[in-house]
């Protein structure tokens, strides 16, 4: 199989695969402690931003409102986390870790922590911190395009022929 020869182009096509290949790694490995990759990412994400609305979830973790929805009342049903009625909009809920969401997680820290290792077992500390600046600029990047989806970056011109 032939490999582009623009690294501009390829690397797109890196990210991309190396994303997929992270998230099936992440999910087998999940399933060994009873939970799936979505599930652990609720949990994650509420750590960080308790008390957060369902629609701010199903925003920040780039998934459809009804898939959250089936997994919130999965989650529910394990008593990991709880609705809670929101104090202005009677037609939102927040949500919260239970204590056993937090023992949960905390059950899961030495799994992170080991997916992390051996993920990124070939960079030192300096290449990691510079990776994640990189992918850190290259998000932002992705962020603007989408705002401004005909504007050339950098002031570039296209060409018009």
């Amino acid at each position: 199989m032939k490999r582009s020869t623009n690294p501009r182009r390829e690397i797109l096509f890196e990210l991309s695969d190396v994303a997929r290949a992270l998230r099936t790694y992440v999910d087998q490995r999940a399933r060994e402690h009873g939970m799936t990759r979505a599930q652990w990412a609720v949990l994650a994400r509420l750590e960080r931003d308790e008390g957060m609305m369902q629609t701010e979830m199903a925003e920040a973790l780039e998934i459809q409102p009804i898939s959250l929805l089936r997994l919130l009342d999965r989650l529910c049903e394990q008593a990991l986390v709880e609705r809670r009625p929101h104090p202005t909009d009677r037609r939102a809920n927040c949500l919260y870790l239970t204590d056993s969401g937090r023992d949960r997680l905390a059950q899961m820290m030495p799994l992170s922590r080991e997916i992390s290792q051996n993920v990124l077992a070939t960079f030192n500390e300096a290449d990691v911190a510079d990776l994640l600046g990189k992918l850190l600029s290259l998000k932002a990047n992705i962020r603007r395009a989408i705002r401004r989806p005909h504007e050339p970056a950098n002031g570039e011109l296209r060409d018009a022929r």
